[in-house]
């Protein structure tokens, strides 16, 4: 526990950003898979970066991003990692289903660290055209991947903390 501010709290607990000693799923929609395997490539790159093994880490394919958190679902039920990365693209198209997919995926993804309390990352990219996707997926905006995975590090560290 470390102490941060003006000393006026007692104490402020804080997650670390170690991956040593913890397990990490990152499940992955196969939709749009040009920019969600690089968005897998930076996060578990960012978690072998900081101390997680690959023996560590479970990746898990689904076929859309709305079926990302049912996966995740059943890893957070089988208390199957201490944080669970989610990992997908959904782009803009000519109809409403993109508005759909986006609400729905979110609300799935934020609904299982809520009721689980297995800290789930929300690191689906939703873009109005494959520019912006392909610009978060590791050029001018950097890699959603990778943020996604220091949350999860984070917050895998902090539960584990508060315990």
């Amino acid at each position: 526990m470390k102490t941060r501010g003006s000393g006026r709290h007692a104490r402020t607990i804080e997650g670390d950003c170690s991956g040593e000693g913890l397990r990490f799923a990152i499940v992955v929609s196969r939709f749009n898979e040009y920019i969600t395997s690089k968005l897998l490539e930076g996060c578990e790159n960012t978690l072998a970066r900081h101390g997680a093994k690959p023996e560590q880490i479970d990746v898990v394919w689904v076929p859309g991003a709305l079926e990302i958190a049912t996966a995740a679902r059943q890893i957070a039920r089988r208390r199957g990692a201490d944080a669970i990365v989610c990992l997908g693209c959904v782009i803009r198209g000519d109809t409403s289903h993109y508005d759909h997919v986006a609400r729905e995926t979110a609300r799935g993804i934020a609904e299982v660290g809520r009721r689980t309390g297995v800290p789930t990352v929300f690191g689906v990219l939703t873009c109005d055209t494959l520019e912006q996707a392909i610009e978060r997926a590791g050029t001018k905006m950097g890699n959603a991947g990778r943020s996604a995975a220091l949350a999860a590090i984070e917050m895998a560290s902090l539960v584990r903390k508060i315990g």
